[in-house]
């Protein structure tokens, strides 16, 4: 029995001194630390690891002439299998995304060119919706085009219409409810809007020999250009001797009306500065045009901003926009209080969407692609190519409103600012003082 307890009684004493050492350095650690805290005020606990200071520009271009592989650093490995090339020199930071990516966040870009082309006599329509990119569920596009004098049919839809022009120019016209009309004429950059049921038509111009390129935008994800209702099909699918009685005419009258719809098809030309016919309930007060080229835009360090909305476009009522430019290197960094379809017109450009809970993704985008960010879903947008990045911003919202990063940290008090991000003492100084007011689009350094 003394043989076995021996071995346990000396286990004991050296637990007991081994407790009583660490007791002592504990004692002594905390007066000193005490001592320092008393000299220095204390540093922000860290208590995760720190950012890598790892570089995470995009490595290739559209253009670049390589095959591109899905690595970055030590990560990843070339690809071995078969590759579509063309697609991935467009889309570098899907193949060797940054490693500050994380999680899932669905696809936010789709190109144009993807999209099922509607091809018509006289002009063509692609859309994007739901079904292309399921993201975006609040705002959906049309990209279409219309040979000089060619008609997208008189039509109406389920919800309001909002338009840019691209190229060229479109008459427009629109009767509403009241009984009151509206032509209007809308040239490159410009912008028109129609309310959700109102009757209207669109119509390219000879203004260029080429006719017209614009861009649609309706509030609703799930819309389709394709279900709109359009005069000749409603005409097609009533008795005809209903439509006599509701003219009071004869039968005859409608011997040439078509059996099916009239989508886009070719006409000639409207004359210039054409006049709608006389209302007795007047013209439409609150035009549906908007000469939006004409509004100058304000000059930041990276670039420009012109934001449009119901306060200066009254009848857009639903949907509010800005046109923005970004030089070469420089960038937007913000994030939207409502949802964000964007439209890329010229250059090329990065984003990043941070989602919340630690997930984040990189897309790449270049002219005739759409993005789309969510409510409230911080992100940035850099200018990666050589030349400028001119895009539009469009919003389910009659206001524009955003909150840049660089503003709510300017206007925090700079003790908090800076126990999140333990700055050094001359840039926390530069901040505090120097982005009080928006900065909107920042130059690089």
């Amino acid at each position: 029995m003394t043989r076995l307890l021996l071995p346990l009684i000396a286990s004991l004493l050296l637990s007991g001194s081994a407790i009583a050492a660490p007791a002592a350095s504990a004692s002594a650690a905390a007066s000193a630390a005490s001592s320092a805290a008393s000299a220095a005020p204390p540093l922000p606990d860290t208590t995760v690891a720190l950012a890598s200071d790892d570089p995470n520009d995009l490595l290739w271009q559209p253009d670049s002439d390589i095959i591109p592989t899905g690595q970055r650093g030590q990560l990843g490995a070339n690809v071995i299998g078969p590759q579509n090339v063309p697609i991935d020199l467009q889309n570098a930071d899907l193949l060797a995304p940054p490693t500050t990516d994380h999680g899932e966040i669905p696809n936010a870009k789709w190109p144009f060119s993807l999209s099922h082309n509607r091809l018509q006599t006289g002009g063509w329509a692609r859309e994007q919706n739901v079904n292309a990119m399921p993201i975006a569920t609040s705002i959906a596009g049309v990209n279409m085009r219309l040979e000089a004098g060619s008609i997208r049919s008189l039509h109406w839809h389920k919800t309001s219409e909002w338009a840019f022009i691209l190229k060229g120019s479109v008459q427009i016209t629109a009767v509403n409810s009241d009984g009151q009309n509206f032509i209007g004429t809308v040239n490159p950059g410009d912008l028109w809007f129609f309310p959700a049921g109102m009757p209207h038509s669109l119509q390219a111009t000879a203004a260029s020999p080429d006719g017209a390129e614009f861009l649609l935008v309706f509030p609703d994800g799930g819309f389709s250009e394709d279900s709109t209702f359009l005069l000749t099909d409603w005409l097609a699918h009533v008795p005809k001797e209903v439509i006599a009685k509701n003219f009071q005419t004869s039968i005859s009258a409608f011997d040439h009306l078509v059996d099916q719809e009239l989508y886009i098809f070719p006409s000639t030309p409207p004359p210039p500065n054409e006049q709608p016919p006389k209302s007795p309930q007047g013209t439409i007060p609150d035009p549906f045009t908007f000469a939006f080229s004409k509004v100058k835009p304000t000059q930041f360090s990276g670039g420009t901003f012109k934001p449009v909305d119901s306060t200066l476009f009254k009848a857009s009522t639903e949907i509010s926009a800005a046109e923005v430019t970004v030089e070469p290197g420089a960038m937007r960094f913000w994030h939207p209080t409502q949802d964000e379809w964007s439209y890329f017109i010229s250059g090329q450009g990065r984003v990043t969407i941070h989602a919340g809970t630690s997930a984040a993704r990189t897309f790449d985008y270049e002219a005739g692609d759409v993005g789309f960010v969510p409510a409230s879903m911080g992100h940035y947008v850099e200018n990666t190519g050589n030349t400028t990045l001119h895009y539009l911003e469009i919003f389910n919202s009659d206001r524009v409103q955003d909150v840049s990063l660089s503003q709510w940290l300017a206007l925090t008090p700079p003790e908090l600012v800076q126990k999140h991000l333990d700055l050094p003492q001359d840039v926390l100084d530069k901040l505090t003082n120097n982005f009080k007011t928006k900065a909107v689009v920042v130059g690089p350094q």
